[in-house]
């Protein structure tokens, strides 16, 4: 046999013999299947990169960095002691600074979700255009972004309750409860609004409209108790009255549990989380044609 033949059947025998390489095929996604949890969870340092690129970019170059957590609720809360608790007189169970700021903390977390998520794949667009990885990571990124002033703002909050004498009540225990529907609210939202926003870009321009009237309708800087009991279950069909009311009566361990107006606020989260997650794998294949 020729040295040239034998030298490539040698060739291709020790090509034979190494392990094939795995084969990632991408396809498109298809019903409530393609949610892949495990996917996300593969991709979990990129959304670590990217949440905290968010952060990074929100207090660069500010004078007052990371102050701004706790100058925009204490600026509304000061707005709603002076409206609601000396002019309007709401009776509430605790010095209403500490009820309105009670309030605003978890609205502040909503908000500030939604609108840096609706805007998030839009905001991304080159990152999206030239490689793969789960969309759903993008408008995620956005709303874990928030936890951080919530933590800032969370911790003055303890200091007004030590300041006001408020102890907390046994329901602290289910507070991080609240705190995640709250973050999977904005994240409902947020699912929805990016998903529109990539194709109609003119969504970007009602986030702040939708977020001040979202806000009126929540009770924020009035309890619940105001509106009448017949008209809650109404109440409760916007999910962060459940959250707001739920989050103020864990830590306060005051006024009446929030019920079945919790409940029908969670139910809601739930089914438009999941209709938002069927919606978003939906249309995210034509996300790097059309952004």
């Amino acid at each position: 046999m020729p040295a040239s033949s034998l030298s490539e059947l040698k060739a291709a025998e020790a090509q034979a013999a190494q392990p094939a390489l795995p084969v990632n095929r991408i396809a498109p996604s298809r019903g409530l299947s393609a949610v892949n949890l495990r996917e996300i969870w593969a991709y979990r340092d990129l959304l670590y990169f990217l949440a905290w690129r968010d952060v990074k970019v929100r207090y660069k170059q500010t004078a007052l960095g990371a102050a701004w957590a706790l100058l925009q609720p204490l600026f509304l809360m000061v707005i709603f002691t002076f409206l609601f608790g000396r002019v309007a007189k709401v009776p509430v169970p605790v010095p209403y600074p500490i009820f309105a700021f009670c309030g605003l903390l978890p609205w502040q977390l909503f908000a500030f979700g939604l609108a840096q998520s609706s805007n998030s794949l839009v905001q991304n667009q080159h990152l999206i255009s030239k490689v793969y990885f789960p969309r759903l990571i993008v408008p995620l990124a956005s709303v874990i972004a928030g936890l951080l002033d919530f933590a800032i703002a969370f911790v003055l909050l303890l200091g007004m309750m030590v300041y006001y004498r408020v102890s907390p009540g046994y329901g602290m225990l289910l507070l991080p409860l609240f705190v995640l529907l709250a973050v999977l609210t904005s994240l409902t939202a947020g699912i929805w609004l990016s998903a529109v926003n990539v194709r109609y870009r003119d969504v970007q321009h009602t986030i702040g409209f939708l977020v001040q009237f979202w806000m009126l309708a929540t009770p924020v800087g009035y309890p619940s108790s105001v509106v009448p009991p017949r008209w809650h279950w109404v109440l409760g069909l916007n999910p962060m009255a459940g959250v707001v009311e739920g989050f103020r009566w864990a830590l306060l361990g005051r006024g009446e549990r929030p019920g079945a107006m919790l409940a029908i606020s969670v139910a809601m989260v739930v089914l438009l989380l999941i209709a938002g997650l069927h919606y978003f794998r939906k249309v995210e294949k034509t996300f790097a044609d059309i952004i």
